[in-house]
């Protein structure tokens, strides 16, 4: 590349509306002094779930992985190659895709607790683009706080409430109970059945109890069936862009949050031994399908030359040394470390765009960029303004997808959070602090202690010279570790990323 800088579950599923029906029917957004219907495009952001870097054959000439799909789309459009999660497991990483903040910032405790969207004052992607005058759909898994009322059929903070004028998904992860399915802010069907789980097999994964075909014991929805949910998933999005006719004046934002390939590991027959990675391969190609897919459906409704397609994952992947060496297969590619860490493999992502006109194809961007950048990206390229106080992390990458000089700030630094939040890794440039786990705390806007009291226990890495990550450099160079801790120190009392530069 040229570098720029159906099974019982299936039929649980409403169809949608036709496309005159739909145009009267569905979303109430009101734009407000949008720019021209035909210079906004259509938005489809597709985030896979625990798939790392190093499964895209594009990223990774030595994947075990077939990814046809996802490796055309990076070759019709832009591949980054320094594009990072907002955090590194699946809660965080969503909060801050959504609304543009850094998921730590909500703590006011500690242990923090998950950070949870159901404001509907909160301003996210999806309403933002509500307002301006796009349709907005979200097809997948929610994992941000939404609560089944089981008396009620019914559940509270659907993505409805944030910004959505549809849903079609699941509450959180397919290894965790209740398993249901919710269409808007009603229960498909409740989960009023048991499952008693499964486990991996020892023999074939590495941790049996987080990986392979597992599921936790739990209330599950009649006619659920786990391995039905990814082929679900991929249908009602290909079914909402169907409706989608070229008739229509209003563009559309269109989230896809598939379920895969997050555990349990359950590909469909026709993929399964296809891949030199196990049932974990398997799945990924089957997820590489799902992209095809939705690709395939923008095709046949003649939608793909005004459409901005992203595909992304949400984190590392859940995959430890001891399955590279079972399958020779390194799904974070060169990075070290793996979903929940610090390290790079934890939050260093996949992520390609292609959008026909805009975007040259068979380029690539080594911008640095988060998640979080989503917000002001899509503000800027629907000629909308954020409102004050929202997007504090937020950073638009338009002039990255264009090939164009930036007029507004652009990132230059970054902080990462680990698993639980027991700790915070921060970038800047080349340059990168981590800090040591449980030792510090941030709690209601204020790093704890707000000094380094064992310089020895930090870890800096220069990932131009070592982007594995595998010689800490703390003790060669102080100031700059001490330098580094300030500046974050800086970014957490001040309270957005903009003021730090």
């Amino acid at each position: 590349m040229r570098k720029i800088q159906a099974g019982a579950g299936l039929l649980m599923a409403t169809a949608f509306l036709s496309c005159s029906q739909a145009d009267s029917q569905v979303g109430a957004a009101v734009a407000v002094t949008p720019a021209p219907a035909s210079s906004r495009p259509n938005i489809v952001f597709i985030l896979a779930d625990d798939m790392g870097i190093g499964d895209c054959t594009i990223y990774n000439s030595q994947s075990k992985i077939p990814t046809p799909s996802i490796d055309r789309l990076a070759k019709e459009g832009m591949l980054f190659t320094d594009a990072h999660a907002a955090g590194s497991i699946c809660v965080p990483s969503r909060y801050g895709l959504l609304t543009g903040q850094y998921p730590w910032r909500t703590w006011d405790e500690y242990p923090p607790k998950f950070p949870r969207l159901h404001d509907p004052h909160q301003v996210t992607i999806a309403s933002l683009l509500q307002k301006a005058g796009y349709d907005t759909a979200m097809v997948g898994k929610w994992h941000l706080g939404m609560l089944p009322l089981m008396n009620e059929g019914k559940v509270c903070n659907s993505p409805t409430t944030v910004g959505f004028d549809y849903f079609f998904g699941m509450e959180q992860s397919l290894d965790t109970e209740p398993y249901y399915y919710v269409e808007n802010e009603r229960m498909v069907a409740p989960p009023t059945g048991h499952t008693d789980g499964q486990s991996g097999d020892p023999a074939k994964v590495s941790n049996p109890h987080i990986q392979g075909a597992m599921w936790r014991a739990g209330a599950i929805a009649p006619g659920f069936v786990h391995a039905e949910c990814l082929p679900l998933m991929t249908t009602k999005a290909v079914a909402y862009i169907n409706s989608r006719c070229s008739t229509r004046k209003k563009p559309f934002f269109l989230y896809v949050a598939l379920p895969a390939p997050h555990a349990p590991w359950l590909p469909q027959p026709a993929f399964q031994g296809k891949s030199g990675a196990g049932s974990y391969g398997d799945y990924t190609m089957q997820v590489d399908d799902s992209v095809r897919q939705v690709l395939e459906a923008l095709k046949q409704q003649g939608l793909v030359e005004n459409t901005l397609v992203i595909f992304t994952a949400d984190n590392g992947p859940l995959w430890f040394p001891a399955d590279v060496e079972m399958y020779g297969h390194r799904a974070a590619g060169i990075y070290r470390g793996w979903k929940g860490q610090l390290y790079e493999g934890g939050h260093r992502e996949p992520f390609i765009a292609r959008w026909p006109g805009k975007i040259t194809a068979g380029t690539t961007s080594a911008q640095l960029m988060n998640f979080t950048d989503m917000l002001a990206t899509f503000a800027e390229i629907t000629g909308t303004t954020v409102p004050a106080g929202a997007g504090p992390d937020s950073f638009s990458i338009l002039p990255a997808l264009l090939g164009t000089a930036a007029t507004g700030p652009q990132r230059t630094d970054m902080i990462h959070q680990d698993h639980g939040g027991a700790s915070l890794a921060f970038r800047q440039g080349d340059w990168k602090l981590c800090l040591p786990p449980k030792t510090y705390h941030i709690v209601n806007g204020s790093i704890t202690p707000g000094t380094i009291s064992d310089l020895k226990r930090l870890e800096l890495y220069n990932l131009k010279d070592d982007v594995r990550e595998t010689t800490n450099l703390s003790s060669k160079y102080p100031d700059k570790t001490v330098a580094l801790f300030e500046l974050l120190k800086r970014n957490i009392e001040q309270g957005a990323s903009h003021s730090t530069h």
